[in-house]
């Protein structure tokens, strides 16, 4: 192929990149073309893309990883003016540096709110100057677009960190709010412990709503742990469902004695199914403390559960259905569409606001669903429904 053909092929290719930075949906794609596509183009050794930490005043480098994931690295100490290249480009134009260290190129990522980071290019096996004229150009261009996606992405992380840091100030806020309840009624009962004389059932009846108010603690504790740790790998077993429900009924008639629960099971019999069951525990207490909370700490509460094919999906599959119904005041209007919020505790008196919305992303996690349901003007108190695939993978992993 003779050098005409050579360098139109070049530019047509280094065009292609151009169009192709547009649609990089983010980083590692970016890092691919600039640091192995780019490269193979412009025929040289390698290169490294470099990206401008505004809060650290330094560099940050970006390679890929083996399978495409994006590593971080801190690249080696550099001079004032960035690593040293022979060869600078800038707008287009080709600048030889005092350096004349190499081949190298130096590529200035440049974006709206100033310098972005930088594309290093390795030696090349092309005599002379690396890029000429048009290709000169095509590269600036790439440069420019990938400065713009870094950018935003920048922006993005940013706003993401930032993000983080509120929510974790309201969580902050809630816990405070919170434990000021139980850690006086702790103090409280604690100091009168002290007192002389004290009969010794009173010292009992204290010391039981110490330890009330210490398992408040620790459930409010437990929640804000789940919330703020996300999804997390479900741990599947295949158990059968009619002694999971028992179990399940047991531990909420334990952990909530003031609640009187009426039960409705109809399950086959044999019938497995393969669940998380630790995170369906957790899920299920939550809206029973939640439906207790609401009762003011004593009331009835009916839990059904039924063998279900939705028949909704591409695949159906049988579905574990559990209905738990309370006789309280039922949920609000206003919150209605947002009761599954963090943070979302109008009316209670007790707990973060983090108990729904653990439990909804369990069951996330399971690849079911649990929702509000709708209720009459008649109807009193509150229902949540539970739908669970009793053999889908879902979105977590199966324990083996």
């Amino acid at each position: 192929m003779g050098a005409p053909a050579a360098n139109t092929k070049r530019r047509a290719a280094l065009a292609h990149i151009a169009e192709l930075v547009l649609e990089a949906p983010d980083l590692p794609g970016i890092t691919r073309l600039l640091t192995e596509d780019l490269p193979s183009v412009l025929e040289a050794s390698d290169a490294t893309l470099l990206l401008w930490d505004r809060r650290l005043e330094s560099f940050e480098g970006l390679a890929l990883a083996p399978g495409g994931r994006l590593r971080t690295f801190r690249p080696e100490p550099t001079g004032p003016q960035g690593p040293k290249t022979r060869w600078l480009l800038s707008e287009g134009q080709l600048l030889e540096t005092p350096s004349r260290d190499g081949n190298g190129m130096l590529v200035p990522l440049l974006a709206r709110s100033g310098l972005a980071g930088m594309l290093v290019v390795g030696w090349t096996r092309r005599r002379g100057r690396p890029v000429e004229g048009k290709e000169a150009r095509l590269v600036s261009l790439i440069a420019s677009r990938a400065a713009l996606a870094v950018e935003n992405h920048s922006y993005q992380r940013e706003l993401i960190a930032s993000e983080r840091l509120a929510a974790l100030g309201t969580m902050a806020g809630m816990l405070v709010h919170d434990f000021r309840g139980p850690m006086t009624v702790i103090r409280g009962y604690a100091e009168t412990l002290l007192a002389r004389n004290l009969p010794k059932e009173e010292v009992s009846a204290r010391a039981a709503l110490i330890v009330d108010a210490v398992d408040r603690l620790e459930r409010m504790t437990s929640e804000t742990l789940d919330f703020a740790r996300g999804a997390e790998r479900l741990v599947r077993r295949s158990v059968p469902l009619g002694l999971l429900l028992t179990d399940l009924a047991a531990g909420i008639g334990e952990e909530l004695p003031g609640l009187v629960l009426e039960l409705d099971f109809d399950v086959p019999p044999g019938r497995r199914g393969v669940l998380d069951v630790d995170k369906l525990r957790r899920a299920v207490s939550n809206v029973a403390a939640n439906a207790c909370d609401a009762m003011g700490g004593s009331g009835r509460l009916r839990i059904s559960a039924r063998v279900e094919r939705p028949g909704d999906g591409e695949t159906p599959q049988d579905h574990l259905v559990l209905v738990l119904t309370d006789e309280g005041p039922g949920v609000a209007p206003e919150i209605r569409d947002r009761v599954f919020e963090p943070f979302v505790t109008l009316g209670k008196k007790r707990g973060t606001g983090l108990g729904l919305a653990v439990a909804r992303r369990f069951v996330e996690d399971h690849g079911g669903r649990l929702e509000l349901v709708p209720t009459g003007p008649s109807d009193r108190g509150a229902r949540f429904r539970f739908e669970l695939p009793l053999d889908a993978e879902g979105h977590g992993e199966r324990a083996r």
